[in-house]
């Protein structure tokens, strides 16, 4: 019963931020104040991830290992994206904006990187999700 809801939660929340929080923040704010926004978020998004998702992996896995394994990747992808991508993406950000063509070109390839990883992310925990959902 844990396990799902914290499956859940993490779902939604991941859900809600890529397809309302973060678009509506661009589309409101000009692109300084979307930026810092955005910046202060993500640290509190991904630690909700990793204890959503990681929660429900822990709640899970003696139950059924396979959503636990979904749910696990999630929360490590949230985990690798917070504790190493995202001071890096920050820091390529910041030199990019003094003028650094090189910084400019990390922070892109950096970025899609913690897209993909999110990406990767949201469907394990979907995966998961389904799973649970099915009762398979």
């Amino acid at each position: 019963m844990v396990g799902t809801v914290f499956a859940g939660l993490a779902l939604g929340g991941m859900v809600m931020f890529a397809a309302v929080v973060a678009p509506q923040i661009f589309i409101k704010l000009d692109a300084a104040n979307a930026a810092k926004i955005i910046r202060a978020i993500f640290p509190i998004y991904y630690l909700y991830v990793i204890v959503a998702a990681g929660g429900a992996a822990v709640a899970i896995v003696t139950i059924d290992f396979r959503p636990a394994v979904g749910l696990g990747i999630a929360a490590l992808c949230a985990l690798y994206a917070r504790q190493n991508l995202m001071p890096r993406i920050n820091g390529a950000k910041d030199q990019a904006n003094n003028g650094d063509e090189e910084a400019k070109k990390r922070f892109e390839a950096l970025h899609r990187q913690s897209v993909r990883l999110n990406a990767v992310g949201l469907i394990g925990v979907l995966y998961a999700t389904v799973m649970i959902g099915l009762g398979l």
